[in-house]
């Protein structure tokens, strides 16, 4: 007898796989943004294969981090997940960028590192900052207390 949809969603794992998944893809999309953005502010005629060809390198670079770091398994944290994956998705990504001779000019380099850390940080922060208050306990603000 095999368990229905529903109750396979309340198996142990499927929760931190579910949201593994759902980080990692935040973060691939934050990357794409960011690379939008920069075509975008540098006048590049708007296609997806232009903006994959921009992305590319850090999306990879991305992916390398989330596994060296095993991200997957603190896929929220800041410090296990978000520094790591946002030091080798720019890192990774400038020299892949190097060795198929784009470009990689310091003010480049500056940009990517803000941006991307403002990107793959910012949303962990956020998170963070919900997870806390949703888990703080109701206050009773009734006049007799």
């Amino acid at each position: 007898m095999t368990a229905s949809s529903g109750e396979q969603d309340r198996r142990p794992g499927s929760a931190a796989r579910r949201t593994a998944a759902l980080a990692f893809g935040a973060d691939a999309l934050l990357v794409l943004l960011f690379a939008g953005i920069g075509r975008s502010s540098h006048e590049r005629a708007p296609s997806m294969l232009g903006l994959l060809e921009t992305a590319w390198p850090f999306v990879v670079g991305l992916g390398i981090a989330w596994l060296a770091a095993l991200a997957f398994r603190h896929p929220l944290s800041i410090v296990r997940a978000g520094l790591p994956v946002w030091a080798g998705a720019v890192a990774l990504g400038m020299l892949l960028r190097a060795a198929t001779g784009s470009g990689t000019a310091p003010s480049f380099i500056i940009v990517a590192t803000i941006t991307l850390g403002v990107f793959l940080l910012g949303w962990r922060v956020i998170a963070a900052l919900v997870i806390a208050l949703r888990s703080r306990p109701a206050r009773s603000d009734s006049p007799g207390r």
